[in-house]
């Protein structure tokens, strides 16, 4: 049974990183890294397509390795915050304007510190 959950879990997160691919504030290697996390536990042959995947393999590869993001990721991730944080003060009234602002700084600080590879 919980075979067949982390099955669908993959699929789920596989599905929602291709979106992520198209639309501007989705992640998609994050979701790529959980799919890689559920297929591992599922389905070793998708794992492997994931872990071979020309553009994905890598980060996946450098987040089990170390937990490491690339610099070029950890830019990506911070100028999506920073957009996010714009449209937020743009079209949110006081104080709900103010939770993106918390978030990005909470996630990018996190971000910023992991290692880079």
């Amino acid at each position: 049974m919980r075979r067949y959950l982390y099955f669908i879990a993959g699929w789920a997160s596989l599905g929602l990183g291709t979106i992520g691919a198209f639309l501007p504030l989705l992640p998609t290697v994050p979701f790529m890294i959980l799919a890689a996390f559920c297929f591992a536990r599922s389905s070793p042959t998708l794992e492997a397509k994931l872990l071979d995947h020309k553009h994905f393999g890598a980060h996946i590869r450098r987040w089990r390795d170390g937990g490491a993001i690339s610099r070029r990721g950890k830019k990506a991730a911070l100028g999506a915050f920073a957009f996010s944080i714009v449209l937020a003060l743009i079209f949110s009234p006081f104080p709900w304007f103010l939770i993106p602002i918390i978030a990005a700084l909470i996630g990018g600080t996190w971000i910023w510190t992991r290692p880079e590879a």
